[in-house]
């Protein structure tokens, strides 16, 4: 690993830093939902909806350790990448450090809890006789097991690639997507493990990546300002506020994500065990699409924070706008393979006429938002990136939960389980219009800063 990044966030001609750090993070991101996706493809070659229903009820506990991981990773990357610009290699020092013990000591009671309240919360999760058992073996080597290396691994990617090593990062977040694909069959078939053994695979492979960024960061220990020495842990110099509330717009980003599908899980099951299963698919073949804008906005941020510690308002503005065109041109070539290929995607993924019938439906109606998600995704972003907390909270919560779960309940009023997924694309288009009305006087003054 390289010592010095100053090329990198100063010199290199924008649209190649921007793709150095973007295509990196993107195809980390994607290959995260691919091994997710790898799950119910493996698990749905069994032809039993009741364990691809199970996996995709205990999916919102499971993603909340992304918001975790977010909530240390993007606050502490955000943090670490405006001090590095500032030229304060301590303070970053003390973020990176704040970051990591905190998110061990929050993933591990978290992981605790959720397994010991099963009884209390699978039912809410809207789980019956059928599915609580298969629910019950996913979460325990999922969460009340795996939680700590899942936190880990995605946050030391994020502080990882504040230092603008998004190779390095990418490869420990693809590692673990690599072998997870890998021990899905050999668990869940051979050793007839089912559902559980596709849970076993993410435990083990998340824990594997894990041990790839210690030695990492172990190997490189002097030329990096990521440690792992208790010594650097500050509850001082503003540090902890700073990190978390810039991290809290993607936790609340999440947590909305979670409720909102806690939400839409209990409404469609009422309905069907294959209407859940159905919506499931769909909802992860549709993540690949909300993985590219996700792994864009990721990658950039440290830029476009380095930048603005460093006032060097010229630079950011020209990576936000690279940034931006890429994404929206991505993302609308997503969307468009999305819809053109629905059935054939869901027909891969499991060989039930009424399961397809339901995921083609859901997953034409959702993926029509590709391209306002962007614009959304990036927005907070850049919002995070230089430090400001207000505004990105507003539009996590406009985006997922605010705007989605009220029009859910009307939708499914006026049209049934085939209205139900109609809320997404309207939620995401008042969310990029929210995103647009903070956004354009905040570009304004940038230009007029530069005009100064």
């Amino acid at each position: 690993m390289k010592t010095d990044n100053t090329e990198l966030f100063e010199r290199l001609p924008v649209r190649r830093s921007v793709i150095k750090l973007v295509i990196p993070t993107v195809i980390s991101q994607m290959v995260t939902v691919v091994y997710n996706m790898a799950d119910t493809f493996f698990i749905g070659q069994m032809d039993d909806p009741n364990q691809v229903a199970a996996a995709t009820l205990a999916m919102p506990p499971f993603v909340m350790l992304t918001g975790i991981a977010n909530l240390f990773g993007i606050g502490g990357s955000s943090l670490i990448s405006r001090s590095l610009g500032a030229g304060d290699r301590d303070r970053a020092k003390r973020c990176a450090a704040f970051s990591i013990w905190t998110a061990t000591a929050v993933a591990f009671v978290y992981g605790l809890l959720m397994y010991l309240l099963r009884p209390v919360l699978f039912p809410l999760l809207g789980t019956d006789s059928a599915t609580y058992g298969f629910c019950s073996d996913y979460v325990l080597w999922t969460i009340g097991i795996g939680a700590v290396p899942t936190v880990l691994n995605a946050c030391l990617a994020h502080l990882v690639r504040a230092e603008g090593y998004a190779k390095e990062a990418s490869l420990g977040i693809a590692l673990g997507g690599v072998l997870n694909i890998l021990l899905d069959p050999l668990f869940i078939f051979p050793l007839g493990l089912g559902v559980a053994g596709a849970a076993v695979a993410t435990m083990l492979s998340n824990l594997i990546a894990l041990g790839y960024f210690i030695w990492l960061l172990s190997k490189n220990g002097n030329s990096t300002v990521i440690k792992f020495t208790p010594k650097n842990y500050s509850l001082k110099h503003g540090v902890p506020k700073e990190t978390l509330l810039v991290g809290f717009p993607s936790f609340i980003l999440i947590l909305m994500g979670t409720f909102s599908n806690l939400v839409l899980n209990k409404m469609v099951v009422s309905y069907s065990n294959q209407a859940i299963a159905g919506m499931g698919i769909a909802k992860k073949i549709d993540m690949l699409a909300f993985a590219i804008a996700n792994g864009m906005t990721q990658g950039v941020l440290p830029l476009i924070g380095y930048n603005y510690a460093a006032r060097n308002y010229v630079r950011m503005r020209s990576a936000i706008k690279t940034a931006f065109g890429y994404s929206l041109i991505v993302a609308t070539a997503g969307a468009v393979f999305l819809f053109v290929g629905a059935v054939p995607v869901l027909r891969f993924f499991i060989d039930d006429k009424e399961t397809v019938e339901y995921g083609q439906h859901f997953l034409k109606t959702i993926c029509i938002t590709c391209p306002a998600i962007s614009v959304t995704m990036m927005t907070i972003s850049i919002f995070q990136a230089t430090g400001q907390k207000a505004k990105p909270m507003v539009l996590s919560i406009f985006r997922k939960g605010g705007f989605d779960v009220p029009f859910m309940f009307i939708m499914d009023r006026l049209a049934g389980v085939n209205g139900i997924p109609w809320a997404t694309p309207i939620s995401d288009m008042l969310a990029m219009c929210t995103a647009l009305v903070l956004f354009l006087p905040y570009w304004r003054k940038l230009k007029k800063e530069i005009s100064v």
